[in-house]
């Protein structure tokens, strides 16, 4: 995982929501990418915006 981040989920948050995550379409490629990245890459644009570095709190 990478760099912890205050709007990263925790794993206890995630698995209370990653059943609304739809699942890979069959008869493609398995999906390559984490969606627990993916959604923490989402809330970070959400709650520190275009910030260069997240403020310490």
């Amino acid at each position: 995982m990478s760099k912890a981040y205050p709007s990263n989920l925790s794993l206890v948050q995630y698995q209370l929501i990653s059943d609304l995550i739809p699942e890979a379409k069959p008869g493609g490629r398995k999906r390559e990418v984490d969606m627990w990245s993916v959604l923490n890459a989402i809330f970070y644009i959400l709650i520190e915006g275009v910030r260069w570095r997240s403020r310490r709190r």
